[in-house]
């Protein structure tokens, strides 16, 4: 195995997702206006299915553009400081970012845990420890969409030998958990690249704009030496 592999299979979890996410969304919701338009029928679970996925695109989406750098922000403030100072404000506001995911994490995992028959976390903010008493949500179950026969293992492990009809909550709200840990990746890897000196923010800013009109002056000039 190429020793990278890995590295690339994690830089690329979010692409990977998302472009699995809007082609399922895209496969349900025109199948549904077929076999509305021609045949008086319908998915009945289309809409919730398709709720579900845009929710998974909306969470992970945060994180893609954390990777890419492409969240918004106003840099007129700190652009009227020097590149060092840039980077000392960007490695503070990366922590404040590392910290509120971090508590993001422990919320989305505290959500989710119980409908996994985990046991939450103890702690007002952060976790100090695991529940010893919970009341497990396995059982719990969506509204419309039905189980597939492929995942019948999990009436087993989440609900005492019992036959879901609709596919169990823990499996759309995985999401919350998985979407914050990846968050906090991000984060820890922007606030690596301030470290290095790569990048003196952690947002997207007009600067990007200068650098396009740079690409585009040098792709001008090269044009003209070639015509001469």
């Amino acid at each position: 195995m190429h020793p990278r592999a890995g590295e690339s299979f994690i830089d690329r979890i979010e692409e990977n997702l998302m472009a699995l996410i809007l082609g399922l969304m895209t496969m349900i919701t025109f199948t549904n206006v077929i076999l509305r338009k021609f045949f008086a029928s319908g998915l009945l679970w289309g809409l919730e299915a398709t709720v579900f996925l845009f929710a998974w695109l909306v969470l992970l989406g945060a994180s893609y553009l954390v990777k890419k750098n492409a969240h918004l922000g106003v840099d007129a403030l700190i652009n009227l400081f020097s590149r060092k100072t840039r980077r000392l404000m960007a490695l503070v506001a990366v922590t404040i970012c590392i910290i509120f995911s971090l508590l993001l994490l422990k919320g989305a995992w505290d959500y989710w845990a119980n409908f996994a028959n985990l046991p939450g976390t103890e702690g007002r903010w952060f976790p100090t420890g695991f529940q010893e008493t919970f009341r497990a949500k396995g059982w719990y179950e969506v509204n419309d969409i039905p189980m597939p026969a492929v995942l019948a293992w999990m009436k087993d492990v989440f609900n005492d030998g019992e036959a879901y009809e609709k596919i169990p909550r823990l499996i759309p709200y995985s999401v919350l958990p998985f979407s914050m840990a990846l968050l906090v990746l991000r984060f820890v890897q922007a606030g690596m690249r301030v470290w290095r000196g790569e990048i003196d923010r952690i947002v997207a800013s007009h600067e990007v704009e200068d650098e396009i009109a740079e690409i585009a002056e040098q792709t001008g000039q090269t044009e003209e030496g070639a015509s001469r």
